[in-house]
């Protein structure tokens, strides 16, 4: 019996987490308020030896809905979101990390708002989960991976990242290969994109109900993770103005001008914080790594993340 062509589909990449990936798409299998039928997963895996291949197989054994497993070997997150796009078969994409475990009601809390809105792009509450063995700046680190935004469901005038977000796909400025490339490695590829979607007029929505937990991974607990990649987000819209065609050399001047003042403003709070033993400065030093990051994202300041060997 041939299948209807679907309505979503789902796509969860990974890189070498075989348990996070496990949580994240067995968290898409409980989706309720969404017919089955209407959906299909695709998973890629960025690993360059496939080693979430068994895994992924195992999984669609279960599935109540199409698994695609499609392997991309080259490194980036950016070339692995584009080869599961180009897999990808219906009109709407839901994108979910490997690290996140979405609500049972998280996809159709992310569909009714863009049927609502009419919204090119949804996004969704993202909560940070440290385990309990981290105590040591337990409410930043959890601040610092969660996502908020409006309370109420409906427009927004900006953008969030990738990870929790329902596109439709003819909105984008490429169907199949939208993130650019050249952010491989040093992220803020779903930042570009929804820039430049922006500047062509996209429209935005927030859906508050679509939230998932995140459980970043052990190694990135810790407060100079923390702090560096707040440098490197940071980085984003100086480098989004100066990426742009043609460059907003104004919007990049501003970006920098108020980086230099945030940095120097922050950096004094949390020095002084820091000075008296108070166990919030790193809420302070984030402020001040992104502001640092506004005015250094140029040339050797450039942070590199994604698609490199794994340390052993």
């Amino acid at each position: 019996m041939s299948r209807n062509p679907p309505h979503v589909s789902l796509i969860v990449p990974t890189q070498r987490r075989l348990e996070g990936l496990v949580t994240a798409v067995r968290s898409l299998f409980r989706q309720t308020g969404v017919s089955a039928g209407a959906l299909e997963l695709v998973v890629v895996d960025n690993d360059p030896a496939a080693s979430a291949r068994d895994t992924v197989a195992g999984l669609a054994a279960e599935a109540p809905f199409p698994v695609a497993y499609v392997h991309e070997p080259s490194p980036g997150v950016a070339n692995a979101r584009n080869s599961a796009l180009a897999k990808a078969q219906a009109p709407l994409i839901a994108f979910l990390d490997d690290d996140e475990e979405a609500g049972e009601g998280w996809l159709a809390a992310l569909l009714a708002v863009q049927a609502d809105c009419g919204a090119d792009v949804v996004f969704g509450p993202v909560r940070g989960r440290a385990p309990a063995s981290v105590v040591r700046h337990r409410s930043y680190l959890e601040r610092f991976f969660s996502r908020e935004g409006p309370e109420a469901a409906g427009p927004i005038d900006h953008y969030y990242g990738c990870g929790n977000s329902l596109l439709r796909r003819a909105a984008l400025p490429d169907p199949d290969r939208p993130f650019a490339a050249d952010r491989n490695f040093i992220g803020g590829e779903d930042d570009l994109l929804f820039a430049q979607m922006q500047a062509r007029g996209a429209r935005f929505a927030w859906a508050p109900e679509a939230w998932v937990w995140e459980d970043p991974v052990p190694s990135r607990l810790s407060l100079r993770y923390a702090i560096v990649r707040a440098f490197g987000y940071g980085q984003g819209p100086s480098a989004a103005c100066a990426a742009a065609e043609p460059r907003d050399w104004l919007g990049m001047v501003g970006w920098m001008g108020q980086g230099v003042v945030q940095a120097a403003v922050f950096g004094l709070v949390a020095g002084g914080k820091w000075l008296m033993r108070s166990p919030d400065y790193a809420f302070a030093l984030d402020r001040a790594a992104r502001g640092l990051g506004k005015t250094l994202w140029f040339g050797p300041f450039k942070l590199k993340y994604y698609g490199l060997p794994a340390r052993t």
